[in-house]
């Protein structure tokens, strides 16, 4: 295992890159704790596969450093890496056994066969194939074909770091969730270091301790499950986070000390939010999540008149889609008051209320 550092990391795959857009991977600095299971969540493009090939050694930076337990590895080749890396497609031998399958890093490595068999057999028995380890692994279901995969990673015990790139793409619902829970069992039972890349937020929030964010190359915060979702740092973590994402109004000062311009309606706030709204410049906005929007009664402090176009039953929930000053609005409401479409009154201001200057989140 290794805590893994990047310095100054970016990555251009043309020369000489002068804008951020000149870059698939803007320069940047973190650190992955020795460990530690991270998620890299991010849609398509965002620059996450080229962040986890910079890490296994299959893509040389172009600039900054690499560092593993503080030894430069920038340029090092992937072999020199001892990094394990399952892919989102099951990489095996059909022809072999579910044992050999798992056998064959070790082997390759020279390590005795009395050590091979005790190292497969107890990774078998996590994973739950122990009674799979003679059947051929060609014969085998989508699922448990990763899982032979996976377990590939994990049989060798000196990897740096296991790389999960969307591994979970190919299998099923039910089973994925089935897999999610395996790999949180076991790294709390063998605490590797993981990183697992994903654009799915399900899968990152509840596989991880901390996720990474990105968009358009950049890293647009770092956390836990819940700081992503009741901090967001950045105005595409609360769009990206959650289902439906946060809800954002563009907003103005009002000219007083206590209130803001949502379209032409006025809003009224606690002093400490309108303190820092003032202290802002640039372009500001207020997001809340679905979750914490209530219906009120009229003109209630803190609260706006919505037009209500739909009503979803959730079974736990009511989503309701409606309209506030010309923007779209989705509110999670209980399912004890009965809500028709039409006018009704939503309160936006609350302690969960986020305000944001030029998409950042103020007072982080």
């Amino acid at each position: 295992m290794a805590r893994i550092e990047f310095s100054n990391l970016g990555h251009a795959y043309g020369p000489n890159p002068g804008p951020d857009g000149d870059y698939a991977l803007q320069p940047m600095n973190m650190v992955w704790e020795d460990g530690g299971a991270y998620a890299l969540l991010g849609p398509s493009g965002c620059g996450k596969s080229t962040l986890l090939n910079i890490i296994s050694g299959l893509l040389v930076p172009s600039h900054g450093k690499v560092l593993f337990d503080g030894k430069d590895m920038t340029t090092t080749p992937t072999r020199g890496r001892n990094i394990a890396q399952v892919f989102q497609f099951p990489v095996l031998y059909d022809t072999m056994s579910v044992f050999d399958n798992l056998a064959f890093p070790l082997r390759n490595r020279k390590m005795p066969e009395a050590e091979v068999r005790k190292r497969v057999h107890e990774v078998a028995e996590i994973l739950g194939m122990s009674q799979d380890l003679k059947q051929r692994a060609s014969g085998m279901a989508a699922d448990a074909k990763q899982k032979i995969s996976l377990g590939r990673g994990l049989v060798r015990k000196d990897v740096s770091a296991i790389l999960f790139d969307e591994p979970l793409t190919v299998i099923d619902p039910h089973l994925k969730w089935q897999l999610r829970r395996q790999l949180k069992l076991i790294h709390q039972q063998l605490k590797l270091t993981l990183i697992y890349v994903t654009h799915d937020q399900v899968e990152a929030l509840t596989f991880a301790d901390e996720v990474v964010v990105m968009t358009d190359g950049k890293i647009v915060q770092q956390g836990s499950p819940d700081a992503l979702f009741e901090r967001p740092d950045h105005t595409f973590v609360g769009y990206f986070i959650g289902s439906p994402g946060m809800n954002f109004f563009p907003v103005m000062l009002n000219g007083d000390d206590s209130s803001i311009l949502i379209g032409p309606n006025r809003l009224a706030l606690d002093p400490a939010s309108m303190q820092q709204l003032k202290n802002a410049s640039g372009t500001l906005s207020m997001g809340i999540r679905p979750e914490f929007v209530d219906l009120a009664e009229a003109g209630s402090v803190g609260a706006l008149e919505a037009e209500i176009v739909s009503v979803q039953h959730l079974g736990t929930c009511q989503l309701l889609t409606g309209i506030v000053a010309g923007h779209p609005v989705k509110a999670k409401v209980s399912t004890t008051r009965a809500v028709a479409t039409g006018p009704h009154w939503l309160r936006l201001a609350r302690p969960e209320t986020i305000f944001f200057c030029n998409d950042e989140r103020i007072g982080r």
